[in-house]
């Protein structure tokens, strides 16, 4: 009895004031109050309607059953038990370029609609974990934060193309820095970042910011969505881009930029046909942690058995013989 404790010892609170009214009330019981001064006491015997139940007070049945209500509410405890926790650790950012090269067509029926399929894909293989989805151009926003909503963030992918971005651009920095953000706050060793581009135009602030959020346990995997071939990079207009002496231009996958942003960042770069293997190798990591024995699922947490409804069978007695007619 040693642990012995309540788990919300604030109840208690309500045991003087509410045992000072009964009482009180228990002392006042068979008394006439002012009426002994005003009147005979045999004519205030003959004005009483009944004598019946004089004595019987329920002032001390009604206290003692406040007092095991008050003593349930607190929680009384001694005992643990231990319940296993099964959230799975991994947390996933999925990174999306919207780029107006991304419009290409090089993969058909477009690079974006290929990255759409892929995080499809992503998101059927996360099983437990939870995921987010961010999306960058000229700079980074956050489509969904971190959830095991799945579904919902199916939903809001699907409609995701780069016509919906305020600027344009290929600034992968922001979006790593909002995805280190997003994983702040999720617990577990198992967190990866998956960036689905093109190419980008900032890799000295990109490397360094992956390597930030390798210090930080943070993985950042690159899958490269186009060809080395490349294809006419469309300007919205319906035409494509040309350069100055009127010749179109062609986007091509930046294959060497994309590689260093995932080696600074731990991780691997995929071309998007190897979509698959990058998938095998985040399942796996997830697999490490959970046989590691550090991973939430099987992690044990102690709680502490909450005894007060040892109590409610009295509760129920005690109410119900104070509930007898002509007890009061």
């Amino acid at each position: 009895m040693s642990a012995f404790h309540f788990l919300h010892p604030y109840w208690l609170l309500a045991l003087p004031p509410l045992l000072a009214l009964a009482v009180w009330l228990a002392r006042r019981r068979g008394r006439d109050g002012a009426w002994q001064r005003l009147l005979d006491g045999e004519l205030l015997s003959l004005l009483r309607l009944s004598e019946a139940g004089v004595g019987r007070s329920p002032w001390l049945l009604i206290g003692l059953l406040w007092t095991l209500a008050v003593l349930a509410l607190a929680g009384p405890t001694w005992q643990r038990q231990i319940t296993p926790a099964y959230r799975a650790p991994a947390a996933w950012i999925v990174a999306l370029e919207l780029s107006p090269s991304m419009d290409a067509t090089d993969v058909p029926p477009s690079r974006i609609a290929r990255a759409r399929y892929a995080i499809d894909n992503l998101l059927s293989a996360s099983h437990d974990a939870r995921v987010g989805l961010v999306t960058f151009a000229g700079d980074a926003y956050t489509v969904a934060p971190l959830t095991s909503d799945v579904a919902t963030v199916r939903n809001l992918a699907q409609p995701l193309t780069p016509s919906l971005m305020p600027e344009a651009g290929d600034r992968l920095a922001p979006a790593l820095e909002e995805s280190a953000r997003l994983l702040g706050a999720a617990r577990g060793r198992d967190r990866q970042v998956i960036v689905l581009a093109d190419g980008i135009t900032d890799p000295a602030r990109a490397l360094i910011a992956a390597q930030q959020l390798r210090r930080q346990g943070i993985v950042v995997n690159v899958v490269g969505v186009g060809t080395s071939g490349g294809a006419p990079e469309p300007d919205g207009n319906g035409s494509f881009v040309r350069d100055g002496s009127g010749q179109v231009v062609l986007t091509r996958l930046d294959t060497d930029v994309l590689q260093r942003v995932a080696a600074a960042g731990g991780g691997r770069f995929v071309p998007l046909s190897a979509l698959p293997a990058l998938i095998s190798a985040l399942q796996e990591a997830g697999s490490r942690q959970f046989k590691s024995g550090v991973a939430a699922p099987r992690a044990q947490l102690p709680s502490w058995l909450n005894d007060g409804v040892w109590l409610l069978p009295a509760l129920l007695l005690l109410a119900a013989l104070l509930a007898r007619r002509g007890w009061v």
